[in-house]
């Protein structure tokens, strides 16, 4: 018995794999990801045009860590990572749905679970590369005077990984909403930027039922300066919270999400 449970736990493993390994290859050859390639080079332009604008003014009393941790990370924590995660997050149901693949692959001798893990595993993980991208350009952009000084990137890399923080949970979450609701993307976006962008701002224990509350936990705290934009009224949890938090919300939400798909009849429109 112990040997067949041990069976049924490598297949599923194997299973998983193998739908990552797919969906991770189209994935990188989709229009939809060159399109949010594009878009996360936003910074690094962004990080461009301020860096030329320092040149030619001859003004360097911001430093590039100030502009890096309070523009460059408050668009990827505010913007870029919910954008990337909605989008691949509710494709990964609905894209089955309105390709009308998903008799297909529900049909395959592999487990349900195994897929919707399979595709949020190959979708997060390329949403983390393409981040990971985007904020090492802006980084080295605006510290290229300071490439030297590698106390800055234990910066950079507790910023990296925030964001991966933030995009596996934020991922998981647009997952399950995308197996279980039709409109997803729409109610997505009123969850995006409704919701996140305006409860962590309430003062006391409401802050803490949004997602960015736990990512920006992990930044340090400080009364002004340096992130003082992305902390603004913060009432931080301790570190070690914010990521029992961040992994508890992932868990759960991918939980349902498996457990929705398996049981859920879906109707392919035509």
């Amino acid at each position: 018995m112990k040997h067949k449970d041990n069976g049924g736990v490598t297949f599923f493993l194997n299973s998983t794999k193998n739908i990552f390994s797919v969906f991770f290859s189209l994935g990188k050859r989709a229009k939809k990801t060159k399109a949010f390639y594009l878009i996360s080079f936003i910074p690094v332009v962004m990080a461009l045009v301020i860096k030329f604008g320092q040149i030619l003014s001859e003004r360097s009393d911001i430093g590039g860590i100030y502009i890096f941790t309070n523009i460059i990370m408050a668009f990827y924590l505010q913007f870029l990572i919910l954008i990337l995660a909605l989008f691949f997050g509710t494709s990964v149901c609905s894209e089955e749905l309105e390709g009308k693949t998903l008799t297909y692959l529900t049909t395959r001798p592999i487990s349900k679970s195994a897929i919707i893990l399979g595709k949020y595993t190959s979708y997060t993980a390329l949403a983390i590369l393409m981040t990971a991208a985007g904020v090492v350009c802006s980084f080295l952009i605006l510290n290229v005077n300071s490439l030297l000084d590698f106390s800055l990137y234990k910066i950079l890399l507790r910023d990296l990984a925030v964001l991966s923080l933030g995009l596996i949970c934020y991922t998981a979450f647009f997952t399950f909403i995308g197996t279980f609701l039709k409109r997803s993307i729409m109610f997505g976006l009123m969850f995006s930027f409704g919701w996140e962008n305006v409860i962590q701002y309430f003062p006391g224990t409401t802050q803490r039922f949004a997602i960015v509350h736990y990512l920006k936990s992990l930044l340090p705290s400080t009364s002004g300066g340096r992130f003082s934009f992305l902390l603004f009224r913060l009432e931080p949890s301790s570190p070690g919270t914010a990521i029992a938090m961040l992994f508890l919300i992932t868990g759960v939400f991918l939980a349902f999400a498996c457990l929705l798909f398996s049981l859920k009849e879906y109707i392919l429109e035509d």
